[in-house]
């Protein structure tokens, strides 16, 4: 049994200890039953996750071969983020499609194929920017997240941006109104 799913299942089973204790005498007589949902695949994902773990950390990049592949020729550069997130500063170049929106037609509309190489970032690949990137819990990175989702929609070509970066030194491009704003307030 590989550690991912161990160690999910070792924790669905201190969960439902947890909900089974002698102080709840009713509990012991009447155990929750799963609650069916087709729409929602659990352990699909695991095997999503655990199959994609090698392939995803061969492909997180640092930040010169990154640069060198947002500039080539039919490559995406996708932001995740909340649109309002995006709004405030991104890369230069990068397409928005937060990750909430991410449907099959979504996905296809911003990326033309499932080879297409497709480049990715996060809020926890930025620092001193707490507005426009937060900082999240480094297992809730949505470069996780995406990273999963794309290749359970089938997107075979994606990497990531790999280090963490302070924005006022990073050495890519940024755009958007906080941007605009501190370039405007300097042009005085």
């Amino acid at each position: 049994m590989n550690r991912l799913v161990a160690l999910a299942l070792s924790g669905l089973a201190l969960t439902a200890l947890a909900a089974v204790t002698p102080q709840d005498p009713v509990a012991l007589e009447h155990p929750p039953a799963a609650v069916p949902n087709p729409q929602i695949n659990y352990p699909r994902f695991l095997e999503i996750a655990l199959e994609t773990e090698a392939v995803r950390a061969e492909r997180r990049l640092d930040v010169t071969p990154f640069a060198t592949m947002i500039a080539e020729p039919g490559t995406v550069l996708l932001d995740a983020r909340s649109a309002d997130k995006y709004r405030l500063r991104h890369l230069r170049g990068a397409k928005s499609l937060p990750f909430t929106d991410f449907t099959a037609e979504a996905l296809a509309k911003v990326i033309p194929t499932k080879t297409t190489r497709v480049l990715i970032y996060c809020n926890n690949n930025f620092v001193d920017e707490p507005e426009a990137f937060p900082s999240k819990l480094p297992a809730a990175s949505l470069n996780i997240s995406t990273y999963i989702a794309l290749a359970t929609y089938g997107y075979t070509n994606v990497y990531e941006l790999g280090p963490v970066l302070d924005v006022k030194s990073a050495p890519l491009p940024f755009a958007g109104t906080a941007v605009d704003s501190a370039r405007w307030s300097s042009d005085r």
